[in-house]
């Protein structure tokens, strides 16, 4: 059976209650004006809701969610009966069109993912795009995010942060995304699994410098939250062999955080490697050494290497 929303979803009954319970109150709700409305929920701890977003749940005539038992979960945290679609990657295609319909017909739609805040690392920027270029209303509810959240209690840099959703799962593309990752200036915000947060951290390790400063924070807002500092190379040894469950968010610090060498000795150190090794291998032993960019480093290597060419002198 498919999961896509039907051609025509249960629609709340104008007449029934719209409500929402808090502390054993139940407070009731208006209907939304008609229009797709992106609302932020709980990353973990379900009190994380916003009264803004407790209105748009029950005031929605359908909520369009990832999973609908996980979403389930909180509506029923909260008393709210309205009805639920699934809207996720794997039935995305088919979804969408049944929801413009309804929104073109004069729904009110309010869009959900599993936790934090929707159309980061999800599908939901389609929707939102389509239902703008359609004309229809679209309006935030904003709320928790599992990046702010992190980037909050990591205590890195965050007058500017680049967020990278998941590193690749194979070794080869994760080292390859990791060399571009390592060109940007500001804090990396990544998102991991616990089956692969070790191999990830290795590769990073290697790929941004050992020492670079992270911090992997777990469970956020949860009862076993857990934040671990270190060296990207130590917090690598400390999970090696392990699965930590739950969700985890990788916060790394900006390499201009780290002492860098000079440019003579950086030149110093490239000459002694490019002796021992390929260009490629001294480039990375260099670039891990001194903890400039592996662009820079890179550059000035085969600036050295055509200097040797043409018989400069050293």
């Amino acid at each position: 059976m498919s999961d896509a929303p039907r051609d025509t979803p249960p629609r709340q009954d104008e007449g029934a209650a719209r409500r929402f319970i808090i502390a054993g109150q139940s407070i009731q709700a208006s209907r939304l004006a008609p229009g797709l409305y992106v609302a932020a929920t709980p990353i973990g701890n379900l009190g994380d809701i916003t009264l803004r977003a407790l209105q748009a749940l029950a005031g929605a005539d359908v909520i369009a969610c990832e999973d609908t038992r996980v979403t389930r979960k909180l509506l029923d945290r909260y008393g709210i009966a309205t009805p639920l679609a699934p809207y996720h990657e794997h039935n995305a295609e088919k979804a969408r069109p049944v929801l413009l319909r309804r929104l073109a017909d004069g729904a009110a739609i309010a869009l959900v993912s599993d936790a934090g805040t929707p159309l980061i690392s999800d599908p939901g920027f389609k929707l939102v795009r389509a239902a703008r270029e359609a004309g229809h209303a679209v309006t935030a509810l904003p709320g928790a995010s599992a990046v702010l959240t992190a980037l909050t209690v990591a205590g890195l840099p965050t007058d500017q942060f680049f967020f990278a959703g998941f590193l690749p799962p194979k070794a080869a593309a994760r080292q390859a995304r990791i060399a571009e990752l390592a060109r940007l200036p500001g804090t990396l915000v990544l998102f991991e699994t616990g089956p692969r947060v070790a191999a990830a951290l290795a590769d990073l390790a290697a790929g941004l410098g050992a020492n670079r400063e992270a911090a992997l924070c777990r469970e956020l807002t949860k009862l076993h939250e857990e934040v671990k500092r270190g060296g990207l190379a130590k917090l690598a040894e400390a999970y090696a062999g392990e699965e930590p469950r739950g969700e985890i968010v990788l916060v790394i610090a900006p390499r201009q955080q780290e002492a860098q060498t000079s440019l003579a000795e950086t030149e110093s150190m490239l000459r002694e490697a490019l002796a021992r090794h390929s260009l490629k291998d001294a480039v990375g032993e260099v670039v891990q050494a001194t903890g400039r960019s592996r662009r820079e480093v890179y550059q000035r290597a085969l600036a050295l290497s055509k200097d040797e060419k043409d018989g400069a002198p050293r």
